[in-house]
């Protein structure tokens, strides 16, 4: 074989798919990228570590004719169509065997269409969940490939080199069939979306609430991210209070509009939960919040109808700091309960097999939801791998029940002083509501069948029943 033929190729090279071709070429893996904009392949070339074997070309063409068969090759180009259309021109290019993975954020149900699609074509095709922004893109991502196993064990060298690694273990695992790892990607968008707006009540509810200034916050946050807290999404908000604005004297966090963006794959989650009958309140709440604070001429109108004042929270500052912590802590032990429980779910619906254990100790490194929790849930799903919600792991629910009565403290203060906590809210009412023995809806149910004959279980025999209530 040519020795200047290379070992990867990389379509679409933005940010992320740069660097992470960038990274393979650091690990010791010729690099070969192509994207329509030639100016990205020369810089590229010129990012390169010197040393490494790093090669932007013009065409398709060029790129695949320099690539060691079976070729290996990722795209990562907005997902949607774009991902359709170089598929449809990689077709006349490849041989048999080759493998072509989508390294985007497809929504699973594109990855499966695009795999029947390909099933009898020449390729193998794979959709792999990669988590870590440009940064980790660069230095070491977590990585979640799913479908053909045959391809994955060919890529899995490049693919554990370049991940993030914990106690020396790649953060890279086959995750399951079909569309498995762009699943597991969606479900980790969901927790990621659940936990920021988390983290984002807690600061509302010392900074309006408490009346902290960005100093004393990134204080704060820098103290929870040398405790059990610790996590990334904890660690950049620390900074991000410190960040001087280049226009202003102020802080940039402060100047910064109050309109969340989002690219779909919270929503995604919601969506998809519902579909298999799973419960994510805490997911749908972010969702929905983000949707919120979008209508912000409507939301500045109510605040002068209804005269909105902020009312500070009447609590010594170092008693509520401990509380909102506390209740941090416990609202995201539930957000990352509820998306493992989804995934438990989905794999059995979905028929994926997906491996809650392994999930687990891939995110521990390089994602955007790594936290020292991870170590914790690892350790309850390797003791149990088919556990299908953590609350019903013992060291869990102690730690959640440590936590309880200061998420109560927190909330009743928020609520009296009209401080939106619809995270932390959804977080608790699940936690009740799951470990509640009995709930209300023998009500709703006769509500349905004295409606619409939608009939009724009993208590005291088996059967199903309907009854003329009117």
């Amino acid at each position: 074989m040519n020795d200047n033929l290379f070992d990867f190729g990389m379509i679409g090279l933005g940010v992320m798919g740069r660097n992470l071709l960038l990274n393979m070429a650091d690990h010791g893996f010729s690099a070969i990228g192509f994207d329509k904009d030639e100016s990205k392949g020369k810089l590229l070339e010129s990012a390169a570590t010197k040393g490494t074997v790093v090669k932007g070309v013009s065409t398709l063409a060029e790129m695949v004719q320099q690539l060691k068969t079976p070729r290996k090759l990722m795209m990562l180009v907005p997902a949607g169509k774009p991902v359709d259309d170089v598929i449809y021109d990689l077709l006349p290019l490849l041989e048999k065997g080759d493998i072509v993975i989508d390294g985007g954020n497809s929504h699973y149900t594109d990855t499966l269409r695009r795999l029947d699609y390909l099933k009898d074509k020449n390729m193998h095709f794979m959709g792999i969940g990669i988590s870590g922004g440009e940064h980790g893109a660069r230095t070491g991502p977590s990585i979640m490939p799913g479908g053909n196993l045959e391809a994955y064990h060919q890529v899995r060298p490049i693919l554990e080199a370049v991940s993030a690694k914990v106690n020396g273990s790649p953060c890279v695992a086959h995750l399951g069939n079909g569309a498995a790892g762009h699943y597991v990607k969606m479900v980790h968008n969901g927790i990621e979306y659940a936990i920021m707006q988390l983290i984002s009540e807690s600061y509302d509810l010392l900074h309006r609430g408490l009346g902290l200034d960005n100093d004393t916050l990134a204080k704060t946050y820098k103290n929870w991210d040398e405790t059990e807290l610790q996590s990334f999404l904890i660690e950049i908000t620390k900074d991000i209070f410190l960040k001087q604005d280049d226009k202003t004297s102020n802080r940039l966090v402060d100047m910064i509009l109050d309109k969340a963006g989002s690219k779909g794959t919270g929503k995604w989650t919601s969506q998809d939960a519902m579909d298999i009958g799973m419960p994510v309140p805490v997911i749908d709440m972010a969702v929905s919040m983000r949707d919120l604070s979008s209508w912000k001429e409507q939301r500045v109108q109510a605040a002068a109808l209804y005269k909105t004042a902020i009312t500070q929270i009447n609590v010594p500052a170092e008693i509520f700091i401990r509380q909102v912590e506390d209740a941090l802590y416990f609202a995201i032990i539930i957000a990352y309960a509820q998306g493992l429980a989804m995934l438990h779910t989905a794999s059995f619906e979905l028929k994926m097999e997906i491996p809650l254990p392994e999930v687990v100790r891939i995110w521990r490194g390089g994602c955007i939801i790594r936290s020292s929790l991870l170590e914790n849930f690892f350790k309850a799903f390797t003791a149990n791998p088919q556990l299908s919600n953590l609350l019903l792991d013992a060291d869990i629910a102690t730690l959640l029940q440590n936590k309880a009565q200061a998420t109560r403290a927190v909330l009743t203060h928020a609520i009296q002083t009209g401080f939106p906590v619809a995270g932390f809210m959804s977080a608790l009412s699940y936690f009740d509501a799951y470990r509640s023995e009995k709930l209300p809806v023998n009500l709703i149910q006769a509500q349905r069948d004295c409606f619409g004959a939608h009939t009724y279980q009993r208590i005291d025999m088996p059967g199903i029943f309907h009854t003329e209530w009117q």
